[in-house]
């Protein structure tokens, strides 16, 4: 017995070795950055939701690196992390530090991904005992200090369910689940840059007698029917494809792929990202790509319940109520799939989206070749040439899936864009 105990002793360190070899040569930020969307994927957390936990553990992350390198400024946290400490001890126990409080039911998971992580780090011969000490004690300090300061950012305590209204033109909860409105406190939640929720508000929805509208209602009407006959079915994967998962998982996952230089096939050099081996620039680009995602998100909610506007699911049974005699009535027409529970303007996906896209191509390029997974469809890509093509299929994605008009989905883009931007220029600038 006590040799059966030996050599199953023995199996288990030459396992963690080959493990810990493996995480070793892989870039520690981007290794949990995955845990972190598995984590989103097993606790069933919904996209606008995801945008949030992304931010709170790519922000620890970065603080901590940064706060023993100190070369940006930081999201939250004051860079004091102690001389000597290990950056990637730092990384890693922020990351982990943060998804525990974030997913409780998880721990178990995380411990044995930590336990995984800090035996690779050991096994570093840049690194010292003293070292991975501090740095797990700094890495715990900086993501306390984010989760204390996002604790109170509005997410909590819900506010009352939110049922639209019944007027010509208003969002009310619709089928098949007939939810109330989601996420209604993203409206006035604290932005982790913007100034307010409402700096990049959109201009609003077309007027409902106006020819814009009758180009959007009539689109959506053909195309997003879930009888639509002239829908490719090209068209019908993607509309699934950008459904089935969150932005967050998607986006993230391209940005793992190029920072791990996975795909480096690129036709210009517009970017300013360089292979190298660094946490702090990986933490950086992956805190400025969810930080962007989340305050997009915040604009998208603070504008989606200020217009209140109904979907294409009330709004075309209902044509024969909203004064335009070119919109035509049919009280059968379903879209491809069901439709999200909140008001239909602006588009979430394409707001989100497109901050994504904008802070991914100021480090890789536009004209970057990447591929895009998705959990939820193993076994399905998609791939683009540009981020500018899959913004584009966003955009198409929403209205063949019958869930938007095209308005909505060009004027969150734009709003997406101008998020990003703002980020870029106010967060984590260089201190010299």
């Amino acid at each position: 017995m006590r040799l059966l105990k030996r050599f199953c002793f023995l199996v288990f360190c030459l396992m963690m070795l080959f493990v810990a070899s493996s995480i070793a040569r892989a870039d520690d930020v981007t290794d949990w950055n995955q845990h972190m969307l598995r984590a989103g994927t097993v606790g069933g957390t919904s996209p606008l939701v995801m945008s949030r936990v992304a931010a709170i553990v790519q922000a620890s992350v970065f603080d901590a690196v940064n706060g023993i390198d100190r070369k940006y400024a930081p999201v939250h946290v004051p860079p004091a992390g102690p001389a000597g400490a290990s950056r990637r001890a730092a990384a890693v126990e922020a990351a982990y530090t943060a998804l525990v409080a974030l997913y409780p039911a998880q721990k178990s998971t995380f411990d044995a991904r930590l336990a995984v992580s800090l035996t690779a780090i050991a096994s570093d011969p840049l690194e010292t005992s003293a070292g991975i000490t501090s740095g797990i004690a700094w890495g715990k300090t900086a993501a306390n200090g984010i989760w204390d300061w996002r604790t109170k950012d509005g997410f909590t305590p819900a506010p009352d369910p939110f049922q639209g209204g019944t007027g010509v033109g208003e969002w009310r909860p619709t089928p098949p689940g007939f939810l109330s409105g989601a996420g209604p406190q993203f409206a006035y939640m604290t932005p982790w840059v913007i100034g307010s929720p409402s700096q990049f508000r959109p201009n609003g929805p077309p007027g409902m007698t106006s020819t814009r509208y009758v180009a959007d209602f009539n689109e959506t009407k053909m195309m997003g029917s879930i009888s639509c006959p002239i829908r490719t079915a090209d068209e019908a994967i993607y509309s699934w494809f950008w459904a089935a998962s969150t932005a967050t998982y998607l986006w993230n996952h391209v940005a793992d792929s190029l920072i791990e230089g996975g795909d480096g096939d690129e036709n210009d050099d517009s970017g300013r990202w360089e292979r190298r081996d660094s946490l702090l620039e990986s933490a950086r680009l992956l805190a400025l790509l969810d930080i962007a995602m989340a305050d997009a998100a915040i604009a998208c909610w603070e504008a989606k319940y200020h217009y209140v506007f109904w979907r294409p699911v009330t709004a075309i049974p209902l044509a024969d109520t909203d004064e335009n005699p070119a919109t035509s009535p049919d009280p059968n027409w379903a879209p491809l799939f069901a439709t999200p529970p909140h008001p239909e303007y602006p588009s979430g996906h394409s707001t989100v989206s497109g901050a994504a896209a904008v802070v991914l191509a100021s480090f890789f390029g536009e004209n970057r070749h990447f591929t895009m997974d998705n959990d939820l469809m193993i076994g399905v890509t998609r791939s683009f040439w540009s981020f500018s093509q899959a913004l584009n299929e966003v955009k198409n994605a929403r209205i063949f899936a019958g869930i938007h008009f095209r308005s909505a989905c060009d004027d969150g883009q734009a709003t997406g864009i101008q998020v990003a931007n703002w980020v870029l220029g106010h967060a984590l600038v260089p201190v010299h």
